[in-house]
């Protein structure tokens, strides 16, 4: 099969495309897919430069930058292990059922499916553990590609492959937030709100009956008042001013940076700050007076709950969110992708087609 391997960390010299890929075999338990689509994510940048190395993160790297300083293979990776290389990236996968393993109704092929990203079968359903599709085993930037039969979901929508594609990573981050923060009608902030988890983070909080305040680009502040935002912050304002003081009841976050310490001066007391992300840089200041006085909660939000996933797939199907693929790609173009993934000029995903 065709397939982009990522053959070592480093820049986007280090992506292969492949024509003589092994096609691979569904084990007991698992269905093989047929990729329609596949969308293009922080992460897939991140794991390829070893952004998330301790040592990388305090050098510097934000945005996915190509240059994170030196790179400790022994922790660049987003679960802390080292990567296995040649690997096949790609957490977000829509395609076809073609095949099925031992232990898998043949009444499955041929249906339309989404992968949960984060995969819970490989660690047992063991609370906080899991892999990641295209991190920790092979994704979706394939031709076909493996997936846990009861992490492999069945969507009946009348969206195109593109805009499926763009729902497994981004979404269930969005709503993984909200769902740990326990959102509901409040003041909400989401930074970076023109991004895939950002514009997804607008419609769902939205969708809970929130009042948005969205933090994006000018030019973008149209388009993400058109998924819900409630009102706009320019990304280059002056955010301790754009944001004041006690004002929000929770932020959502996947920005952090130099910025960082105004989201926590314009959060009420009592409330709830939830990170999914760093893309403006991971360091940031903390005053703990700041964290105590004010008797926030703080949460860190990457394993997700069953629930999380399965609500998402229910919100597609009742029509109560649509994602944004802002352009689709051919999957021999991923660098040329990725570029301009990085270059921010777009609200929603990036999208790769692979072959037919």
């Amino acid at each position: 099969m065709t397939a982009v391997l990522l053959t070592r960390h480093g820049g986007v010299d280090a992506l292969e495309y492949h024509d003589d890929v092994p096609t691979p075999t569904p084990g007991a338990d698992e269905v093989l897919i047929q990729v329609a689509a596949a969308g293009i994510n922080n992460t897939d940048i991140n794991t390829r430069v070893g952004w998330y190395s301790m040592n990388a993160a305090a050098a510097g790297g934000t945005r996915g930058a190509t240059e994170v300083g030196e790179v400790r293979a022994e922790d660049a990776s987003w679960s802390g292990a080292p990567m296995e290389f040649p690997r096949i990236q790609g957490a977000d996968c829509c395609g076809r059922i073609v095949a099925v393993g031992s232990g898998v109704a043949r009444s499955r092929i041929g249906e339309r499916v989404i992968v949960r990203p984060l995969l819970r079968s490989y660690v047992e359903y063991r609370p906080f553990e899991c892999w990641t599709l295209g991190s920790e085993c092979d994704g979706a930037f394939a031709q076909f590609v493996k997936a846990p039969a009861r992490e492999t979901y069945a969507v009946d929508c009348d969206w195109s492959d593109a805009e499926l594609a763009s729902i497994p990573c981004a979404f269930s981050t969005a709503e993984n937030m909200l769902h740990r923060a326990s959102v509901g009608a409040e003041r909400v902030l989401v930074t970076g709100a023109s991004g895939g988890v950002g514009s997804a983070a607008v419609q769902l909080a939205k969708r809970r009956g929130a009042f948005v305040v969205a933090v994006a680009g000018r030019s973008k502040a149209d388009a993400v008042r058109a998924l819900g935002a409630d009102e706009v912050v320019p990304a280059d304002a002056d955010l301790a001013d754009a944001v004041g003081e006690k004002t929000f009841d929770v932020v959502v976050d996947v920005v952090a940076g130099p910025s960082w310490p105004a989201l926590l001066k314009g959060l009420k007391v009592g409330g709830r700050y939830a990170a999914a992300g760093a893309i403006g840089g991971p360091s940031v200041q903390l005053d703990v007076r700041s964290l105590y006085l004010k008797d926030l909660a703080f949460f860190g939000c990457t394993f997700q709950e069953d629930a999380v996933f399965e609500n998402l797939i229910s919100y597609v199907e009742r029509g109560e969110i649509r994602a944004v693929a802002a352009r689709t790609f051919p999957l021999r173009e991923i660098a040329r992708a990725q570029a301009e993934f990085l270059a921010k000029d777009f609200v929603g995903k990036l999208v790769l087609v692979p072959p037919t």
